[in-house]
């Protein structure tokens, strides 16, 4: 069976738990596109790739070093 790791959605409180920043600088990283675009599922669900999430903390980590 093909892993679905990278198919993964998460909430914001899931994105938040890994990446260690308010609400308000996460929504305006992704709306200046430091930080990835979110997926729409309806009206009130929003949610994030999980490799998207892991591949912006690779490069967060990167950038640090």
């Amino acid at each position: 069976m093909a892993s679905t790791t990278s198919q993964t959605l998460l909430r914001l409180r899931d994105v938040l738990q890994r990446v260690p920043v308010s609400r308000a600088t996460w929504w305006a990283g992704v709306k200046s596109g430091k930080f990835p675009a979110s997926v729409k599922l309806g009206p009130r669900t929003t949610c994030w790739r999980s490799a998207d999430i892991d591949k912006l903390i690779a490069n967060l980590a990167s950038d640090s070093k």
